[in-house]
């Protein structure tokens, strides 16, 4: 079982992401479940949301505290509750930022962890570039496609046309594709570097 952690703010679509996500991977004839965790529910509040994919029946329905990989939607987060709580060593990270890991501070981590598996990527950039409006999570998704390999992109798109549709849709669909291909061409420069 693939464990995600989601983590952002109230109306940055992290619920939306987790669901979306387990669309993309049953699209794949996997096994998945999202649900988010709320404490404020209000807009700008700390909110996480986790999705989990296997390829037999979850009867898991607890948070994830040991996730495989942490997408963080919102960087303000980093200095306000330990995002990377219970990360696997081995485990992912997508972070919404134009910055590296080392210029927010975060190079120690990256020490602690296999540093090819961790990417930012400007996702609220894209959504305002595509979409129109600063949303960072359909991005993120197709991101997290390219950097971990758990699920394809066009499982991606698919899961965009059963969520949205008309002009919101073609957006997030070249949001997520344009995500997609900045990762992919990060990963490459990095492994040959």
């Amino acid at each position: 079982m693939f464990q995600i952690r989601v983590h952002g703010r109230g109306g940055q679509g992290v619920v939306t992401a987790a669901e979306m996500l387990s669309v993309a991977a049953f699209e794949e004839g996997r096994h998945a479940q999202a649900f988010p965790s709320f404490g404020s529910e209000r807009t700008g509040a700390p909110v996480v949301a986790f999705c989990r994919i296997a390829d037999k029946e979850i009867r898991l329905r607890e948070p994830i505290m040991q996730p495989d990989a942490i997408i963080i939607q919102d960087p303000t987060l980093l200095h306000q509750i330990d995002v990377f709580a219970g990360l696997k060593l081995d485990g992912y990270v997508l972070l919404n930022s134009r910055h590296s890991f080392e210029e927010l501070g975060l190079g120690e981590l990256l020490k602690q962890h296999r540093a090819e598996r961790f990417c930012t990527l400007p996702a609220t950039e894209l959504g305002l570039k595509h979409v129109g409006r600063p949303i960072p999570n359909v991005p993120l998704l197709a991101g997290f496609a390219a950097l971990s390999g758990m699920i394809q992109l066009e499982s991606v798109v698919k899961a965009i046309n059963e969520k949205f549709s008309g002009k919101v849709a073609a957006g997030n669909i070249a949001a997520a594709t344009e995500a997609y291909d900045l990762v992919k061409d990060m990963m490459k420069e990095n492994a040959d570097a």
